[in-house]
Formats: structure tokens, C-alpha cells, sequence
């Protein structure tokens, strides 16, 4: 495990090496100033390579950095993170079993408000409703605590503010024109590309913590991934959103201060503002649609969410109010 609170040694060289990144640096100097050994030199060399960085080395001359690692380490989000309270706390796992366990452990602790936790890979990746979520290595597999001041009624919306928050920062950054599927779910060309869970711990009435947790399939391999999904319940196709190896901390960064400023909206009652930006990227409003519930399937036209992102759909003169459901568009 790696934070972004930790002093890890290698940090020290990395940070060296990115200072001249034009040049090289020889071990010797790199040992003479930080008062390590040449052989802590070369392993933290070692260590900074194992995780995505490039490092050119000539002997006799030194090291020098190539190209920055395309992973979400901690210290490359929180570089130039401008957010107030999202991501100021990383933990990142080359492998966990969720991410979601991992945070929901740790979301009392009241430090923890803001942390976000990442992982390369996931083994048991799930989604809503207890399905199976396929987290290969190259998608971003994260969970973010908070621990908000907002109404307990507001606990309903978080998926959809979450997924806007999502939205806008693949726009931003990736420049790709995604859509929203009511209530959680981010398409490329009406394929799943991002999906949204959350964890809730209410205690009185009043909101104690929450796990958002989000999946992205950033550049992985979409047939792969449908292979092992396909069967699941409401499966409508895999894609990807990376065409070449980029980084993914831009992504994360923007996202966060998407984020932390939906947050805000909330914390404020700016609930209009949420509801018309996701209406306006929405694959879902104005469609007829087929919609599945616990209490069984129907259908009509999607006429619009409400302050809790419920999907109103009508059919005729009658309208109905829906809170948990799969649409089929």
C-alpha cells in the first residue's frame, strides 16, 4: 500500500529527478545530498521504475527521468489537486478485494472525511444490487469518503451527482461527449464506460458517512470484460475510454474538483443546477422507456428527475415515481 501521508524514501529521488528532468543526475550526487548510500540510491531507482516511471541510465553519468508513470499514485493527484477537502488523504493498492470494503472500514474515523482510496486491480469488484463488476488492471477503481453536512433526503441524489461530477470531467479532460443513464450509469455511444455506487451509513436520521464508489473503464480491453459480464442482469455492452496509454491523474483530478463543487451546491440547496446539468447530458429524459423494479416492470416516457433523483415517468395520465430500477432505453 502507498499514501500520499507516507515519507517514503524513493519520493525523495523522484522528486530530484523530476526537477531535472532535462538532465542527468549521478547516484553519487543524488547520495551526497540526500546522506544515503549508493545502494539506497539504486533501489529507490528500482522502486520509482516498478511503478510506471521511465528512467534512462548511462553509466558513469547517472539517471534521468523519461516520462512520468500513467498510474494513479497518490503524489501525482495531489499535485496541483485544487480541491479543499477531496484527495488530500490517497491510499493506493496494486491489488484489493474493493475498494469500497476498504473505505467503508475507515469512513468514521473523522480524518478520513475526503479520503479517496485506488486500487491497479480489484478481485471482487461489485456493483449495484450486488452484481459483479469486472475491475481488470488499466481501469480507474476508486471510492472517495464524506462525511456531509447535507440532509439525510439528499442521500438519494448522490448518484446522480456523482455521475455529473464524473461526466464533466471526462469532458474536460478526455474530451469525449459521454451521456448519462438514469440513475448512475456514464455511456460512450450507449455502452457502459463508468458506473456509480454508494454506501450509506445513517445513524438517527442523520448521515454518518458515505462511500461513493466509482468504477471507470479507462483503457482496458472491452471484449474482455463483456466476456465475464455479459450474463449479468440489465447488461447493455462495455467501453473503454482511452485510445492510447495515458495518464489517468488528470481524469481523478478533475473529477475531484467536479466533485467537491456539486458537493457544494448541495450543502447550499442548489439542487436545480445539478438536476439541469445532468438532464442535459442525459441518455434517459424524454425517451420512452422499459423500467424493472423490486415490484416488477413498466413502461412510459421519462419526463424528468426530481430533488432526489427519483425518474418520473408517465403513461398516459398516469405518472409514476421511481427511486431503485434498471431502464432499458
Amino acid at each position: 500500500m502507498l499514501t500520499s501521508f507516507d515519507n517514503f524514501s524513493f519520493l525523495k529521488i523522484l522528486s530530484f529527478l523530476k526537477a531535472h528532468k532535462s538532465e542527468f543526475l549521478s547516484g553519487q550526487d543524488m547520495s551526497d545530498i540526500l546522506r544515503i548510500s549508493r545502494v539506497a540510491v539504486w533501489k529507490d531507482i528500482k522502486k520509482i521504475r516498478s511503478l510506471g516511471y521511465k528512467i534512462e541510465s548511462k553509466q558513469n553519468i547517472g539517471y534521468r527521468l523519461v516520462d512520468s508513470s500513467k498510474l494513479p499514485l497518490p503524489w501525482e493527484i495531489k499535485e496541483d489537486l485544487d480541491t479543499k477537502l477531496l484527495g488530500h488523504r490517497i491510499y493506493y493498492f496494486d491489488t484489493i478485494d474493493t475498494t469500497q470494503n476498504f473505505a467503508i472500514k475507515i469512513a468514521y474515523k473523522k480524518n478520513e472525511n475526503g479520503t479517496v482510496i485506488i486500487s491497479k486491480k480489484q478481485t471482487g469488484g461489485r456493483g449495484r444490487m450486488k452484481r459483479k463488476w469486472k475491475s481488470p488492471v488499466g481501469g480507474i477503481w476508486m471510492s472517495i469518503i464524506i462525511q456531509p453536512k447535507f440532509d439525510v433526503t439528499y442521500a438519494t441524489l448522490m448518484p446522480i451527482a456523482t455521475s455529473l461530477a464524473l461526466c464533466m470531467a471526462i469532458e474536460k479532460i478526455l474530451k469525449i461527449n459521454v451521456k448519462l443513464k438514469w440513475p448512475n450509469d456514464v455511456t460512450l455511444k450507449g455502452k457502459k464506460v463508468a458506473g456509480v455506487l454508494i454506501d450509506a451509513s445513517i445513524i438517527s436520521n442523520q448521515i454518518e458517512s458515505m462511500v461513493l464508489g466509482i468504477g471507470i473503464n479507462f483503457k482496458i480491453n472491452p471484449k474482455e470484460v463483456e466476456k465475464s459480464v455479459k450474463k449479468t442482469p440489465n447488461f447493455y455492452g462495455v467501453a473503454t475510454l482511452a485510445k492510447k496509454d495515458e495518464s489517468m491523474s488528470p481524469l481523478i483530478k478533475q473529477f475531484l474538483y467536479e466533485l467537491e463543487k456539486i458537493l457544494q451546491l448541495i450543502n447550499s440547496g442548489q439542487i436545480k443546477k445539478i438536476k439541469n446539468g445532468w438532464t442535459k447530458r442525459s441518455s434517459t429524459i424524454g425517451k420512452n422507456i422499459s423500467i424493472v423494479t423490486n415490484e416488477g416492470r413498466m413502461s412510459g416516457k421519462a419526463m424528468k428527475i426530481d430533488n432526489d433523483g427519483g425518474l418520473i415517468i408517465s403513461k398516459g395520465k398516469k405518472t409514476d415515481r421511481v427511486l431503485v430500477g434498471d431502464v432499458k432505453e
